[in-house]
């Protein structure tokens, strides 16, 4: 962290973030891990949701108390069809779901992989569950490997170590209990990188901690 501070002097802490990257020793077409998971220590995301549902309804209600920036049925359909799709994920409350199986934008966002289905379990039975999915995407976080690697986004500058260490430990025990899951060939993890933003990546191995290393209480102020 000392390090990587030292190359984002002068820019915002809130804008730019740690990023973890996890190196896999695997087959080249072996099966990929993918998962989201809500870190202890939550880093803001842009995600813009869309919820379809009725606009008057509790689950609608529910859906902008919880940080959703895009909720309704009608308004929204028109949107999907006139190429205006200003949203990154979209959950639809199960009382909207024939309306919005008649509209038919399953061509439109099936191929964006943003048409809710229940095999995703993006179409949710009540309101407390489009709550719940809404605030999970607002600070989730989602990881997919991809060429053996997985990058998540695990702290913004201003974290604290203890922080930091507790979201890293939170992401690895969750990468390794979906490597344990997998069916088929094994994966290894073969290196950890920790960088941010603007800096360059270091692997946590432990080299660079030693005798004359910055103490944690020094790296939990301003920048």
């Amino acid at each position: 962290m000392h390090y990587i501070r030292a190359f984002e002097v002068g820019r915002n802490p809130t804008s730019s973030k740690y990023e973890m990257h996890v190196r896999f020793r695997t087959l080249k077409n072996g099966p990929a891990i993918r998962n989201r998971l809500r870190l202890p220590h939550p880093v803001k995301t842009d995600l813009r949701i869309c919820v379809i549902a009725p606009p008057d309804s509790k689950a609608a209600a529910e859906a902008r108390a919880q940080g959703a920036s895009l909720v309704g049925e009608d308004e929204i359909f028109a949107q999907v069809k006139d190429g205006i799709i200003n949203f990154d994920r979209c959950i639809c409350y199960l009382d909207s779901l024939q309306k919005l199986n008649k509209a038919g934008l399953g061509k439109v966002l099936g191929p964006k992989r943003l048409m809710p289905s229940t095999k995703t379990g993006t179409v949710v039975s009540n309101v407390a569950a489009v709550g719940a999915m809404v605030r999970d995407m607002v600070s989730g976080s989602e990881y997919r490997e991809r060429d053996a690697v997985v990058r998540l986004a695990i702290g913004q500058l201003g974290f604290t170590p203890e922080a930091m260490q507790t979201n890293i430990k939170t992401f690895m025990d969750s990468v390794k209990k979906d490597i344990a899951r997998l069916v088929g060939p094994t994966k290894e993890i073969h290196e950890v990188v920790l960088s941010s933003t603007n800096s360059p990546g270091f692997t946590l191995n432990g080299e660079f901690k030693g005798a004359n290393s910055v103490a944690p209480r020094e790296l939990s102020g301003p920048l």
